[in-house]
């Protein structure tokens, strides 16, 4: 966090400095960012919670602060943005080298697998990356970075050994969700933008499936998936099905997360079973509260949460996550208003992105959609400021539409 305010603020005074005589041009894409985190600023005088809210506000002023630079400055070419991607791809594979270089040191000491895999747990914090970095968010990092180097027409063997490294690490990071997308998204590539797309559709359809193929039947991820199938297909799962240590645990199904009246210590949530219950409560307190315009108030919904995880009985820790749905967290905390805010930010992104037909910035969009579904990726600290830089980066778009 330090690192990020400290990078920020040089970022914004090397704007104010080299851009003085800028002429500056209204672009309402960039407003609106501005205008939602000023919307998050203003439930300060509603909020249920004060002191989460009041301290939250300042997490969120990069939504403010980033779009307020882009307007000043002069826009990026589309040569000037490709050549930040390539800085930010060689970033993000220097960082999978030395998660990857981690990762074998500590299996090499302890013999344990999972070193190589997700993200640890906070009693031991043992995966492929810190549990405070979350292998969701790093599986975004990683594939824009991905896509800059597979939409390149012309691929040094360098560019190769780059993209295969970050295909990799995506994989080994075992975020289901992203893993889908990703695997969509490059289909698309393969089948609509690659210069071959036209001439050798069944070839890279039977590559896509035999890769594809070849990476689920690895064990550690084949089971990430397995354990959401299963435990939402059937009423109830014993845990021991995967691990005999765990013998005793029950996994709760959708059906479950959404119907059972009450839960015991011994129920454990696979991630889409976990999110669905969230929503129920989301329902719930919309009921209770009149959350309609306004909502409870930026980041103020924990304790209406710790209240619920009371009422059903869920294992204690639960109600300390949040909704892990940015849609429900904005609706929830800021009101449709802020909701409305959030749906045309996304809108405007895609909308961008489809009308260039820029791959890349196809890619984030996209990717920010399916993102926001299952995690409230703005209410971090690092991931309101990656998705507003790249927001910004791709929308500011003057000199973009001219080249």
């Amino acid at each position: 966090m330090a690192i990020n305010n400290v990078s920020t603020a040089i970022f914004i005074l090397s704007v104010l400095i080299f851009n003085r005589n800028t002429k500056i041009e209204i672009k309402f894409t960039l407003l609106v960012p501005i205008f939602l985190f000023i919307w998050m600023a203003s439930s300060y005088f509603w909020t249920v919670d004060v002191s989460r809210t009041a301290s939250a506000i300042s997490k969120e002023i990069t939504l403010f602060l980033i779009p307020v630079a882009f307007l000043l400055m002069r826009p990026f070419t589309k040569n000037q943005i490709l050549k930040l991607l390539k800085y930010y791809g060689y970033a993000m594979v220097f960082y999978a080298l030395f998660f990857l270089l981690r990762a074998a040191v500590r299996y090499l000491i302890s013999g344990d697998q999972r070193a190589f895999f997700y993200h640890g747990e906070y009693d031991d914090d043992f995966g492929l990356v810190p549990k405070l970095l979350n292998a969701i968010h790093v599986s975004v990092y990683v594939a824009v970075a991905f896509f800059y180097f597979l939409n390149k027409e012309i691929k040094s063997r360098l560019d190769v050994l780059c993209a295969s490294i970050l295909f990799l690490f995506i994989f080994l990071l075992s975020s289901k969700n992203i893993i889908i997308v990703f695997l969509f998204l490059i289909g698309i590539h393969f089948f609509y933008f690659s210069k071959s797309s036209n001439k050798m559709r069944l070839r890279n359809l039977a590559i896509f499936i035999l890769v594809v193929g070849s990476i689920l039947s690895f064990s550690k991820i084949k089971n990430r998936f397995l354990v959401e199938f299963q435990s939402n297909t059937n009423t109830s799962l014993s845990h021991s099905v995967y691990n005999e240590a765990d013998e005793g645990v029950n996994y709760i199904s959708i059906y479950e997360a959404w119907n059972n009246e009450k839960f015991t210590h011994a129920d454990y949530f696979p991630g889409t079973a976990f999110r669905v219950y969230q929503f129920r409560m989301f329902l719930e307190i919309f009921k209770e509260e009149p959350v309609f315009w306004q909502g409870l108030g930026l980041n103020a919904s924990l304790n209406k949460l710790l209240d619920k995880e009371k009422k059903y009985n869920l294992y204690p820790g639960y109600g300390n996550f949040n909704f892990h749905n940015q849609y429900v967290q904005n609706f929830a905390e800021l009101g449709f208003i802020g909701f409305l805010f959030l749906i045309v930010i996304l809108f405007f992104n895609i909308k961008n992105a489809l009308k260039r037909k820029d791959f890349i910035h196809i890619s984030f969009a996209i990717l920010m959609i399916s993102l926001f579904l299952t995690e409230s990726f703005l209410w971090r600290q690092t991931g309101a400021l990656y998705f507003i830089i790249f927001y910004c980066l791709f929308n500011n778009n003057t000199e973009y539409k001219k080249q």
